[in-house]
């Protein structure tokens, strides 16, 4: 009676295990999917880039300064090779861009050209998409952080090779227009 009641105990106990485990795995697969979903969103907008680039230097040549940090900004985010070093990257590569959408405005006719209106259009809807799904990949990554971190998660997460994943941070200055000087 009393081998059956421990074997009872070990059973329940190793399927508490495997219970936690296959969860663990399945947030971790989620916080890599969310990942995936922001790279396909970032392979996007530096695809647009060239574009928008050529087309702003046919008027505002003499903006090489901002079209070259842009440039720069776009292969460091093409050579990053971790999900921190994207992370950085991508939002170097969003203050670039906005100080080029600010020098944009003091060129009417760039403002007016049907290429450039539909890159910008095309950049702004692929940067809300990036924004939504940095929200969803914090919330994922918030969640397994979680389930790794607390009670009975603990137990199972540390000798199973689970790790804490890393958040999207804004960049300091993120809320801060940029200036742009015509002189």
């Amino acid at each position: 009676m009393v081998a059956i009641i421990i074997l009872v105990v070990v059973v329940v106990l190793v399927l508490i295990v495997i219970g936690l485990f296959n969860n663990l795995v399945k947030l971790r697969n989620a916080v890599d999917n969310a990942w995936a979903q922001i790279d396909v969103q970032l392979q996007r907008r530096l695809d647009l880039i060239p574009n928008l680039v050529e087309t702003v230097k046919g008027y505002a040549a003499h903006e090489s300064k901002t079209l070259q940090a842009v440039t720069e900004a776009r292969t460091a985010c093409m050579n990053a090779s971790s999900p921190e070093e994207k992370m950085e990257a991508s939002n170097a590569l969003s203050d670039t861009l906005k100080s080029l959408f600010a020098v944009s405005e003091a060129y009417p006719d760039l403002k007016a050209n049907q290429n450039f209106i539909a890159l910008q259009n095309e950049l702004s809807e692929t940067e809300d998409k990036i924004s939504y799904m940095r929200q969803s990949f914090n919330d994922t990554v918030m969640k397994y952080n979680n389930a790794i971190q607390t009670f009975p998660g603990v137990l199972v997460a540390g000798p199973m090779g689970f790790t804490k994943r890393q958040s999207f941070i804004a960049n300091v200055g993120a809320d801060v227009a940029p200036q742009v000087s015509f002189s």
